[in-house]
């Protein structure tokens, strides 16, 4: 059996991103799991049932350590000799895709799923941009997962056209919307959970589930809930996720904010987030940044409206004023407006909510995106040979 390995820099990407999309290859392919931390790691190859590998990958720039790791993906890729690796994350991207191109892998496959290079300036961009055109220098196909990341490489000529493709409709791993469905929650479940959370049967809950760093859009969040929550008290602000203060830290005020409003309730990392999308009423994703997000799609299959800013992935998961309401980036007014708008008019709301699970189910289901990679890879490998 054909050997394929996905790399990514950390496990969670393998849990969340890539979820159930390792155990469905490995009825096709011998499936290696490389990444780093790895009692995780090892936790979720035996969760998933396949091989896995622990290198010390760094989400940081970190050149002594990412060199060490090459030379110990290369050593391993040498050895396993696999035919197919794909790797998802930027420094994934670029130590997998360099070890592969020098280990004479002969399918090399990378998805690009966000760019933080959009977010940054000066030299730091400048590194990000010349890591991003290596590593797609090193690939023969290049995934972007959204039809903006598409445009935009092509935009800057990362690389050039004909080893770009977008697979389906785009994403990583589509969303099984038989999983992400109201009819697993009951009214009393559903009513527990919102005591656990104090939360009251008259409020309404906006919801964000992700990384509560900068580059999500936390800050405008968090501002412009504080200020809508003095008119409407009856409002309740959800955050899923960890805080990440060494990589993107929020602003004092923001922290402070979030630690003392009553109204703001944060659970940290959950593996599942369907019962916090049952007890919400409305996602709010202002993020900088993304490929196309998972959990607006999570959201959307849980028959949540959503708030999103006007970014690519957004804004192609996301019609305006049919499924959710789409907004400028970084504008925590025009955000408050949205906020008010979509919790105070009860007409806009039921019409987006009614639309929501529809959008998705008809371009994002998973088994048929699951489907369409495997395709790829059966192409690709007929392509070789």
């Amino acid at each position: 059996m054909n050997k394929l390995v996905r790399i990514t820099t950390v496990p969670l990407s393998l849990e969340k991103l890539l979820e159930g999309q390792l155990s469905f290859m490995s009825k096709h392919f011998e499936v290696l799991a490389v990444s780093s931390q790895e009692e995780r790691l090892k936790k979720f190859g035996k969760e998933n049932n396949v091989r896995t590998k622990y290198i010390n990958l760094t989400r940081k720039i970190t050149p002594f350590k990412d060199i060490i790791a090459l030379f110990k993906m290369y050593s391993f890729l040498r050895k396993e000799k696999p035919l197919i690796v794909h790797t998802h994350t930027p420094k994934a991207g670029i130590v997998g895709m360099a070890a592969a191109f020098f280990a004479r892998v002969p399918i090399r496959l990378h998805t690009v799923a966000g760019l933080p290079l959009m977010e940054e300036k000066g030299f730091k961009k400048k590194l990000l941009v010349f890591i991003e055109k290596l590593t797609y220098a090193f690939s023969t196909k290049v995934y972007p997962n959204s039809s903006g990341l598409y445009n935009f490489i092509i935009k800057y000529k990362f690389t050039r056209p004909n080893k770009l493709k977008i697979i389906g409709n785009g994403s990583s791993n589509g969303i099984d919307t038989k999983y992400f469905s109201t009819s697993h929650f009951s009214e009393v479940e559903i009513e527990k959970k919102r005591e656990e959370l104090k939360i009251k049967k008259q409020d309404f809950v906006f919801i964000f589930v992700g990384r509560i760093v900068k580059d999500k859009g936390i800050n405008e969040l968090v501002n412009a809930f504080v200020t809508l929550n003095k008119t409407q008290e009856n409002s309740k602000l959800l955050l899923i996720g960890p805080f990440e203060d060494d990589l993107d830290p929020l602003t004092n005020l923001t922290l402070h904010n979030i630690k003392t409003n009553e109204n703001i309730i944060t659970t940290g990392y959950k593996i599942d987030v369907r019962p916090y999308f049952a007890v919400s009423d409305a996602l709010i994703f202002p993020s900088y940044r993304e490929g196309l997000p998972n959990v607006v799609l999570q959201a959307g299959a849980m028959k949540l409206p959503s708030v999103v800013s006007d970014i690519n992935g957004n804004n192609e998961i996301i019609t305006n004023n049919k499924n959710g309401l789409i907004i400028p980036v970084k504008d925590s007014l025009i955000l408050l407006e949205a906020m008010k708008k979509i919790s105070n008019n009860k007409t806009l709301y039921n019409d987006l909510k009614q639309n929501a699970r529809v959008a998705i189910e008809t371009k994002y289901n998973r088994a048929i995106l699951w489907e369409q990679i495997l395709e790829e890879y059966t192409h690709l490998i007929k392509a070789i040979k």
